[in-house]
């Protein structure tokens, strides 16, 4: 026979209709003192266990958020010292990477383990991305053990050294290669994009968010003044005036091939945007990438298809060969063998100012860099990833030796 309890704390008893039973106080989430009764003791103190259980889970949750929770309340508090732009790119791999698989946990529940597992993804991602990541989590959870939310940090021995896959270097286009995508894509819809990207050197972002009263082709010397900048939110377009950096805001002298490119493309243009849709309106994510396709679907590289087979739908790999049409387009032709990214015209530009000996600091901000080192980088395998450039290089340096030197 299960031996009584005795109650550890104070209780009283009452009657009620004529029934007696056994009353106690337990205070809650809240301070408040709730009634627990029991007909007998041992039912009191059952109770009693119970409501001081709910009281410690309440206090429990409201001092450890989900991850969700706490994501969203440091997101806000970095909007009020960060830029808007940052603040998008710390949303985005926040959502994606932290809240998508950990979202649902108690922040104060979260193991070293479960941010291990919700990396494994990141890692197949570039190394630029998986170090952003982590050095997110980090952030995140140091700012919920200093506000004493957690007491353990499941991030200190977090380490982003060797994750994700490598970056390959930039290589940039070729003089050849630059001709041959213009006379592909010349009549075509990217054509305006294009050219900006490769003679002016603007972003993506600083492309798309162009508009004609920022293009300036009646004075001396034309220039586009890059003032606005795109990005999305659930695919549909916004324009800010907050640029990636400050030295992002700049006016960039162009040269006549594009300013005839632009002057041509105002004339049929009925958009306050240079690169518009068919509204008139800033492109979203997804025009952007059918803008895009009319210079994939002519790259000769091999791809993923299908076909139908027996009723049902197989997959393949498709070889395109240089100067056939696509099976499902007479009118496309495979005129590129070569890859082409938005960044590399920007690249090509860059590379093309370096080669033609314009000085660094004039390259840092006709690109926009606000750190010189980016420009350095590219300068320097620019400049000096060829032997006789070297050689260039030691000539000049060691000129005034000439003469000098001797044998004793």
């Amino acid at each position: 026979m299960p031996r009584k309890r005795i109650p550890n704390f104070n209780y009283s008893e009452v009657t009620i209709n004529g029934h007696k039973y056994f009353k106690a106080y337990v205070m809650n989430a809240d301070h408040k003192l709730i009634i627990v009764y029991g007909k007998t003791l041992d039912e009191l103190c059952q109770k009693y266990d119970e409501a001081e259980q709910r009281s410690e889970n309440d206090a429990f949750n409201r001092r450890s958020p989900t991850v969700k929770e706490y994501c969203e309340k440091w997101l806000l508090m970095q909007s009020a010292h960060i830029r808007e732009t940052t603040l998008i790119d710390y949303t985005s791999k926040v959502k994606r990477h932290i809240i998508a698989p950990l979202g649902h946990m108690k922040i104060a529940e979260v193991t070293a383990d479960d941010i291990k597992m919700a990396l494994v993804p990141v890692s197949k991602k570039s190394a630029s991305v998986f170090k952003s990541v982590n050095i997110l989590y980090k952030c995140i959870f140091n700012s919920a053990e200093d506000s004493k939310i957690i007491t353990y940090n499941p991030t200190r021995f977090l380490s982003a050294k060797g994750g994700g896959v490598p970056q390959k270097d930039r290589e940039s286009l070729t003089d050849e290669q630059v001709e041959r995508l213009l006379d592909t894509i010349r009549d075509l819809p990217p054509y305006v994009f294009v050219m900006i990207g490769l003679y002016a050197g603007l972003r993506r972002e600083e492309i798309l968010a162009l508009k004609w009263e920022c293009v300036f082709l009646d004075t001396e010397a034309p220039y586009i003044a890059v003032r606005r900048a795109w990005h999305t939110e659930n695919n549909r377009p916004v324009i800010m005036t907050q640029l990636k950096t400050k030295a992002a805001r700049r006016d960039v002298a162009i040269p006549d091939q594009l300013a005839e490119c632009l002057r041509e493309a105002r004339k049929n243009s009925s958009s306050e945007y240079v690169v518009a849709n068919n509204d008139g309106e800033p492109l979203s994510y997804t025009q952007f990438k059918l803008l895009w396709r009319y210079i994939k679907v002519r790259t000769a590289v091999p791809r993923p298809a299908k076909k139908k087979v027996g009723g049902k739908y197989v997959k393949y790999t498709l070889y395109p060969q240089l100067g056939e049409k696509a099976r499902n387009n007479g009118n496309v032709v495979y005129s590129l063998d070569f890859e082409v990214t938005p960044h590399q015209l920007r690249h090509t530009y860059i590379t093309n100012l370096i080669a033609a000996g314009v000085d660094p600091k004039t390259v840092q901000y006709l690109a926009g860099h606000e750190n010189s080192k980016i420009t350095m980088d590219i300068y320097a395998k620019v400049k000096y990833n060829k032997p006789e450039e070297v050689v260039k290089a030691l000539e000049g340096a060691f000129a005034m030796w000439e003469g000098q030197s001797g044998t004793k």
